[in-house]
């Protein structure tokens, strides 16, 4: 009997608690696997009061007898990978198994300086926010086929002759364009082979590993990074990451078949946030979006910085559901929205006089919709204590039911705090 495979995706502009979603889910999983970004990510889970921030390892990465795997489609920060892992043992942590990816792409410290002076010459109103963490120059050496993958750090040979061209394109860039100083190669290569040697037995032909999983009876979890409008094809473009958010960067990243995959939860914030620049529709300035900044502790995993806030839009909703053909909606933060007398829900826009009730794929347009709401009741109760759906106010059931019935597909997980536990379940 084959396993089950769901993917889990964001819906909106990330940070809509992809990693609490997947670290719930893994219970029931043989193997969670992460298939795109980078170190610009960071799923938060909690354990019992304790808070850990994952960047790069996959949120299942708790169960020790669990399997987890950076699959090819990762951009893999080595120094952020390691300090990761260090830290988890340093706090008494026994951890799954790991495997890497051989064909997994390498940041380099090169990448890391390039993104940072690329931001800098951005005029205001073109900064994209980046984290600065070498992700977008990394993607495009993927894409340009100069790239240093994971297998090659622990060969030498081809280390050297791939390092040596990447120095000699970088140094004319950092030095004629930027007015920056020279890379040195010896130290590179030194860093890059350090690397290597603690990288190699965690190395795997990781395609292979899923493919005998899901035929052994095994469920795979398949764990993106970022979300549906940050994707660099689907996603606010150019206010997007470099990578396959997506549902369909699952297969690309990881090298499972599209055939294979049988569910996937897209994840979704009972309101909209986001970090960085871009069109946010329903963006609050004021006390309500404050409201929700503080209740919610909107501050970035990565980067620390406040979050934009706003009411939910279903209107990017429906956009994800479409774009990643979603089974079903994990629905987190719910509890955020007790206090409120009422609560808007962003249900079509009106965009140069007209009203649309699809996403626009032009962001020149997107940044011109108005958000046109439909309010409904809040509810004063603490909902963190309940555990089944009959127990929420009625409200806050209504509220449930207003998304699922607008979307057309199930609420099947409700957050209702941060812990592990406070989780309503429906169905996954």
């Amino acid at each position: 009997m084959k396993g089950r495979t769901d993917v889990v995706v964001g819906v909106q502009w990330g940070d809509e608690g992809k990693g609490r979603v997947v670290d719930a889910l893994a219970a029931k999983a043989g193997v969670v696997a992460r298939y795109q970004g980078g170190a610009n990510a960071g799923h938060t889970v909690v354990v019992e009061d304790e808070k850990y921030v994952f960047h790069l390892l996959p949120s299942g990465i708790l169960y020790p007898d669990k399997t987890c795997i950076i699959g090819n489609g990762v951009v893999l920060d080595p120094d952020t990978l390691f300090e990761e892992i260090d830290g988890l043992t340093a706090r008494g942590k026994k951890l799954a198994r790991l495997i890497i990816s051989n064909a997994t792409h390498i940041v380099m410290p090169y990448h890391k300086q390039l993104d940072k002076l690329a931001e800098s010459a951005r005029s205001e109103g073109h900064k994209i926010g980046t984290t600065g963490r070498g992700i977008g120059p990394c993607y495009t050496d993927k894409f340009q086929r100069v790239g240093i993958r994971a297998e090659d750090l622990v060969n030498p040979d081809v280390l050297r002759d791939k390092l040596e061209l990447n120095i000699k394109l970088k140094n004319e860039i950092f030095t004629k364009i930027y007015g920056a100083q020279p890379l040195d190669f010896d130290e590179i290569y030194s860093t890059a082979l350090a690397w290597g040697k603690r990288i190699k037995p965690l190395l795997g032909d990781t395609f292979l590993i899923l493919n005998d999983a899901v035929n052994s009876g095994q469920n795979i979890l398949f764990e993106g990074a970022q979300a549906t409008l940050l994707d660099i094809d689907h996603g606010t473009y150019p206010f997007v990451t470099s990578s396959s958010a997506c549902a369909g960067g699952a297969c690309t990243g990881t090298g499972f078949g599209p055939s294979g995959i049988d569910r996937v939860i897209g994840v979704m914030k009972a309101y909209c946030t986001r970090v960085g620049a871009g069109p946010f529709p329903t963006e609050d300035d004021g006390p309500t979006g404050e409201t929700l900044r503080t209740n919610g502790g909107e501050f970035g995993a990565t980067t620390g910085r406040p979050r934009r806030c706003g009411w939910c839009d279903l209107v990017t909703a429906d956009y994800a559901v479409k774009v990643n053909g979603l089974s079903g909606i994990a629905l987190t933060k719910l509890d955020v929205l007790s206090g409120f007398d009422t609560i808007e829900i962003c249900t079509s826009y009106e965009i140069n006089g007209e009203i649309r009730k699809n996403f626009p794929s032009s962001t020149a347009e997107l940044a011109k919709a108005r958000p046109i709401y439909e309010e409904l009741p809040g509810w004063h109760d603490d909902i963190s204590s309940c555990r089944k759906f009959e127990d929420l106010p009625q409200e806050a059931q209504d509220y449930v039911r207003f998304i699922e019935a607008r979307t057309g597909v199930p609420v099947l997980l409700i957050g209702v705090g941060a812990d592990r536990d406070d989780t309503i379940m429906r169905g996954l």
